[in-house]
């Protein structure tokens, strides 16, 4: 009686939001999953990867590592967020080819499309103009990623691809005001002026960029279901396809904290990308769709900050 193997996983990032979401399903699926702590193999160190990925052969990698944060630390800190971006990616994606893994899942990031990309921006929007410059680093280094797979996609025929998700938030998310994404540190500061009793939250730019959001276990479980699946495209993007204003998410974080506050806005503060609504008609054929509304995930999210 032969025995059937078990596919190995590697999973990179397992211990940031996403990561951990994506775990938790995976382990729902006769999978072996294999990870490794940072401290212990450094994805920019191309030679160790390569190493890892000889010795412990996994037939499919989801690689949710890297560098992110929110617009302040982009900015001021862009150097470090080409390098460990472009370092991780190209590692893992190359390293994946030498080795002959069946599949890679590249997560990249909807705030890779063009600044002022026709809406809901679809994936050939992508290096049609000029980029957001608050987070040029971050963009250039995901796009020569996703590019790279897209190249093994079409040249060699390896199933490659980058999945775009659009804003992610939940539990483990980063509530660190200098290096957050916005909806995490709203939460955070209306959570201080609750406790401190201040009538007062300052919001970035004006409050009317339009943002789509995404509960981080449904992008997982949209990850968990596309590893078995074939591909046509080598970029997919996943997102919500709800959008809502700044000030509008503001005031609904508000109102679930149970603290109302004035906004006020720092117009020298920069507003980021206008609009970013992703057309996610493609992975909604493959089969996915989201589950859970804004106003619970934030209520998710909140009890986790909480906790």
């Amino acid at each position: 009686m032969s025995i059937i193997r078990r596919e190995k996983i590697f999973l990179c990032g397992h211990n940031g939001m996403l990561g951990s979401a994506i775990h938790n399903e995976l382990k729902k699926k006769n999978f072996k999953i294999l990870t490794i702590d940072k401290k212990k193999l450094d994805l920019r160190e191309k030679v160790k990867v390569f190493k890892w990925f000889k010795k412990f052969k996994p037939d499919i990698v989801i690689n949710a590592a890297g560098k992110v944060g929110g617009i302040i630390d982009n900015s001021e800190n862009s150097l470090d967020y080409f390098n460990d971006n472009l370092s991780i990616g190209i590692n893992v994606i190359n390293a994946s080819y030498r080795y002959n893994v069946k599949k890679l899942i590249n997560i990249g990031s909807s705030c890779i499309y063009p600044k002022l990309s026709k809406q809901p921006i679809k994936e050939k929007y992508l290096l049609t103009g000029e980029l957001e410059k608050t987070n040029e680093a971050y963009a250039l280094a995901k796009i020569c990623c996703a590019k790279l797979c897209d190249f093994y996609f079409k040249k060699r025929k390896k199933s490659f691809i980058t999945l775009m998700p659009t804003n992610l938030y939940g539990p483990k998310d980063n509530y660190d005001l200098y290096s957050s994404h916005v909806l995490a540190a709203l939460i955070k500061k209306i959570h201080i002026a609750k406790k401190k009793r201040k009538k007062n939250v300052i919001l970035f730019g004006n409050g009317k960029p339009l943002r789509e959001f995404l509960y981080v276990e449904d992008a997982a479980k949209a990850i968990s279901m596309i590893v078995k699946k074939p591909f046509k495209k080598s970029i997919i993007n996943l997102g919500s396809s709800h959008e809502i204003s700044i000030l509008k998410l503001a005031k609904l974080i508000s109102s679930v904290i149970g603290y109302k506050v004035n906004f006020v806005f720092d117009k020298k503060k920069p507003n980021g990308t206008p609009r970013k609504l992703l057309d996610s008609s493609i992975i909604k054929k493959m089969g996915w769709r989201p589950k859970i509304k804004l106003r619970k995930g934030i209520e998710l999210a909140y009890k986790d900050f909480i906790e």
